[in-house]
Parts: C-alpha cells; sequence; structure tokens
C-alpha cells in the first residue's frame, strides 16, 4: 500500500527552523529514494522533519541528525502529532560524529550539511548496506557541485534532478501563481 504524504500545512513549523521540505519535493525523494519496509534510514539535517516522517511512513527505522535543538525539537513533535516517534531516533548532533556510532544503513538522505558535504557523505558511503541509496537535496549551486564530484569519485552512478515549482493562489480576477525555492535532488543509482 502506498503512503500519502502528509501535507505542509499539517507541519508545525517554527520561523527559526527550514521546513517542511515542500510536499513536491517529498514526493520526487520518496520516488527517487525507493524505500523498503525493513530499510533503516538516516536523514541529516531533519529541520522540521518532513523528510523523516516520509521515511518513518514506510521504513522499520529512521535515525533523524540534527545539530540545531530547536530543529530537534520540531521533528519530535511532528512526529508525536503523526503518531510516528516510535520509529524516529533523534540524534542532536553533528552528522560526522553522529553518523560513526550509527549501525549500517539502506538510505542516507542529506538535507543539511554545514559545509561538510563531501565528508558526510564519504562516512556515509562506508556505511551503506549492499544496494544502499544516497540522496542529497541541494539549494547551494556548490553543494551541487560538491556532492556530484565526490559521489563519482566514489565509484557511484549519479543522476540530478533541478525541480522549480510554483503554486497558485485563487485571487479575484484568477490564479496568481508563487514561485518556490528551486531545488536539485541529486541521488545514486
Amino acid at each position: 500500500m502506498i503512503k500519502s504524504l502528509i501535507k505542509d500545512s499539517d507541519f508545525i513549523t517554527s520561523p527559526e527552523v527550514p521546513g517542511p521540505t515542500k510536499e513536491e519535493i517529498r514526493c520526487l525523494v520518496m520516488c527517487k529514494s525507493h524505500p523498503r519496509k525493513g530499510d533503516i534510514v538516516v536523514d541529516v539535517g531533519c529541520g522540521s522533519g518532513g523528510l523523516t516522517l516520509g521515511f518513518a511512513q514506510r521504513v522499520n527505522k529512521v535515525y533523524a541528525i540534527d545539530q540545531n535543538p530547536q530543529a530537534v525539537d520540531i521533528t519530535r513533535k511532528n512526529l508525536i502529532k503523526h503518531d510516528l516517534h516510535h520509529k524516529v531516533e533523534l540524534i542532536e548532533n553533528d552528522a560526522l560524529s553522529s553518523i560513526k556510532d550509527l549501525e549500517n544503513f539502506d538510505i542516507m538522505m542529506i538535507g543539511g550539511s554545514g559545509g561538510d558535504i563531501k565528508q558526510i557523505i564519504e562516512l556515509g558511503s562506508k556505511k551503506l548496506n549492499k544496494n544502499g541509496r544516497i540522496i542529497i537535496t541541494a539549494i547551494l549551486l556548490e553543494t551541487k557541485v560538491e556532492s556530484i564530484q565526490k559521489l563519482k569519485e566514489l565509484g557511484f552512478d549519479v543522476e540530478i534532478v533541478d525541480i522549480n515549482i510554483s503554486r497558485g493562489k485563487i485571487i479575484d480576477r484568477g490564479t496568481m501563481m508563487y514561485a518556490q525555492n528551486p531545488i536539485s535532488v541529486i541521488y545514486t543509482i
């Protein structure tokens, strides 16, 4: 059974914490990462938990990492609100320290790297189970370039999808389209 994504408006948010990742982006990430029921996922830079909750609906276990205590708190609240807290371990720490101590995993989702994207990819690639996948959402051009270079250097086949989404708002005269932040989804195949 395919689980429907939680609507953006159903997330608890905070001005101090990014997210949630827009529904359309979460949909594409779920599609490209091919999560399976028994998978273990690491969500680096979980923000408000949009992708964490999406994975928790579909897999066995999620480790959600963020060094921002407010992000961990918002993610916790969203997990409780949607009754997914039992499938997620929240880790308030930097990614590099946290990943070292984790069991091997099937999917590594990187949404925030604090400038350590190359090191996170390298360390995470060593902890991937056979046929494991790495997915990166990036808004900075430098993150896109560094991610692709590092993944190729490590021998992965890589694809990238650049996404520009506009949402319509009904006004008196018609529908006005509002652009959302463009984002790239980089993933291993």
